[in-house]
């Protein structure tokens, strides 16, 4: 049977529309370079980075956050800011996604839309900027550390408040009053806002194993003894949170969200029964190294203790808006059937068995290749911790290992650091395993 002009162009083109859609995930894409990163060939993963920056141009933001931790690992914490602000400012501005992107989405995937951060990385970017300008001037570090405050703010409010999710206002990310009440020390400021930077860390990370001890220190002690200084040893440790496909049954949240967009979108109504559906889910790993055991010249000096639980941070901002991204999968789903549907009834599909199976084959082509958003920040940390230290001033040589709960394992690394008397340094390495990747850095090396 030969089938007429129009119908044969309309099955084209819904043959072709699963094109539009990507075939390859981006944790695919991202594969050998985030091996790279962590066997610690850096340059093999620059040059891998550079190249996908280059050719996925849609894709460029998420991507340069995971150029500038390898910056940042490199010892190169001045381009690691430059990219971090850089990622900032468009996530800032691809907040208001455009109209035209929306409708892009609903016939392909949200992959049309232009990736603006989840809210997790959105704070995390703020935090990495925070701690990437403490080890070259630290200039802007008092200004980074307000802002992870006040973004943590916007994305609570814009998630409907306090009120509908308070799990959002109990994970507020410490690291911004801990770094305000290290140089608020450093600069001898008033010691009531010390007070209230430490007391901020405690309501916000109440298992954060320093913080009464630090905040007992602010009320009765000054920053350090004559003829010392102050080591701040900050460590990324374990492999973050990311994202991966899920195969999830609706939930009646957002099945709500899904009736809610095909009203929008279409005169349809949602079915009475949904199958199960693919969406991008954020997933934690569970990580071996629990701290950071340090030594400073050869001699037992502690271990690093957790500030920023990253991975529990991204867990509890996307399953906030976790029933909004089922809820938008369904609506696509089911206007996308409707779409065929349309078609069908155009061109009289029953009284042509031959349309009829070729416009059904077509539209399961069209849902079966569409790709869930797995978009992400991929070399985030799973835990971001610290230890204080008070030394004498000189240099001093610190020797950092990872540790479990059996005590120092895999690979030492060493740096040496110059401490000034009354003054504070900073140290940051990435032991995202049982080794460093890349260097140790710090804004007082010794010389």
């Amino acid at each position: 049977m030969n089938l007429p002009p129009p119908l044969t162009r309309l099955i084209l083109l819904l043959a072709c529309l699963p094109l539009v859609a990507g075939c390859a995930s981006h944790a695919d894409r991202l594969h050998q370079f985030r091996s790279d990163f962590f066997a610690g060939n850096l340059e093999q993963a620059t040059a891998e980075i550079d190249e996908l920056i280059v050719d996925s141009k849609e894709d460029a933001d998420v991507l340069k956050l995971d150029r500038a931790v390898v910056e940042l690992a490199s010892g190169r914490p001045q381009n690691a800011e430059r990219l971090l602000r850089e990622v900032r400012d468009r996530f800032d501005h691809l907040e208001q996604t455009s109209a035209a992107e929306l409708a892009a989405s609903m016939v392909t995937d949200d992959t049309a839309i232009s990736y603006a951060g989840e809210d997790h990385e959105k704070v995390l970017i703020l935090s990495l900027l925070a701690l990437s300008n403490l080890m070259s001037d630290g200039t802007d570090a008092t200004a980074y550390s307000l802002q992870i405050a006040d973004k943590q703010r916007q994305l609570i409010e814009a998630a409907g408040g306090v009120e509908e999710h308070p799990e959002l206002a109990q994970r507020q990310v410490a690291l911004g009053p801990y770094i305000q009440a290290a140089l608020q020390e450093e600069s001898f400021t008033s010691p009531d806002d010390v007070i209230r930077s430490r007391t901020r860390v405690v309501e916000w990370q109440p298992g954060f194993r320093d913080g009464k001890a630090d905040l007992e220190r602010a009320r009765y002690e000054t920053h350090s003894q004559p003829g010392h200084g102050v080591v701040y040893v900050f460590t990324l440790v374990g492999r973050g949170p990311t994202k991966e496909e899920s195969l999830e049954i609706p939930t009646q949240a957002a099945l709500l969200i899904a009736d809610r967009i095909i009203s929008h979108n279409a005169s349809q109504s949602l079915p009475p029964t949904v199958a199960p559906i693919r969406v991008p889910k954020v997933v934690t790993r569970a990580n071996r190294i629990q701290e950071v055991s340090v030594r400073v010249n050869d001699e037992p000096a502690g271990s690093t203790a957790t500030l920023v639980d990253v991975g529990e941070l991204g867990r509890v901002h996307y399953e906030a808006k976790y029933p909004e991204v089922i809820g938008r999968a369904i609506a696509r789903r089911v206007l996308k059937k409707s779409a065929v549907y349309a078609v069908k009834e155009q061109v009289n599909a029953d009284a042509s068995p031959l349309a009829d199976v070729a416009l059904t084959l077509a539209g399961i082509a069209w849902e079966a290749t569409e790709t869930p958003d797995t978009r992400c920040w991929g070399l985030l940390p799973d835990e971001i911790q610290v230890l204080r230290l008070e030394l004498p001033a000189g240099p001093h040589k610190l020797t950092l290992q990872p540790a479990d709960g059996y005590g120092p394992f895999g690979q030492p690394a060493s740096v040496g650091v110059n401490v000034r008397d009354g003054h504070n340094a900073y140290v940051l390495a990435n032991f995202p395993d049982h080794r460093l990747v890349g260097q140790i850095l710090t804004n007082e090396a010794v010389e």
